[in-house]
């Protein structure tokens, strides 16, 4: 029972763990990156698989945390698909280094590597390994410079940038 116990105190860390060589960012301001972001491009997984015009809406909880609503439409099945979650700071509130749920106890890492701290107009995310990454902008389209030399970055930082879906936005 002790090693069960052990096993899954281990795996539930792993998920809000950080991979290596990602350091989120300082002087992260909470009040200024609530609201809408759109999803420039993203690493597959099954739970945004088919969705394009997909957005995340932050908010605060009157618990101290993050009101997350994700958003996007399913073409294949002619709807939107919402998912509701919460997020909370594993350190510091001033560093971009949250965790986040959408299935009850279960959280993930929600890392801002990457941050546009004039504006708040971009972001980087990674989960708790770079199979995971989202590239958010505040606008549904993003200056190709700018973007291109994002996604070196995340090249630089060992994400397969070749697999990136880009999100229709239009």
């Amino acid at each position: 029972m002790k090693k069960l116990l052990f096993l899954s105190v281990l795996v539930l860390a792993g998920c809000v763990g950080r991979p290596e060589n990602i350091v989120p960012v300082n002087n992260f301001e909470t009040t200024r990156y609530l609201g809408k972001w759109y999803e420039i491009a993203r690493l597959d997984h099954s739970f945004e698989r088919g969705l394009s015009h997909v957005t995340a809406d932050y908010s605060l909880r009157q618990d101290g945390g993050l009101k997350v609503l994700n958003r996007g439409y399913k073409e294949a099945d002619a709807q939107w698909k919402e998912a509701e979650g919460k997020a909370y700071f594993v350190d510091k509130k001033d560093v971009g280094y949250l965790k986040v749920s959408f299935f009850g106890p279960f959280y993930g890492s929600y890392i801002v590597f990457d941050l546009d701290q004039q504006g708040y107009s971009y972001s980087m995310i990674s989960g708790p390994d770079k199979s995971y990454l989202w590239l958010l902008s505040r606008t549904p389209t993003m200056d190709p410079a700018l973007q291109q030399r994002l996604v070196e970055k995340a090249q630089g930082l060992g994400f397969d940038t070749s697999k990136l879906i880009y999100v229709k936005q239009n």
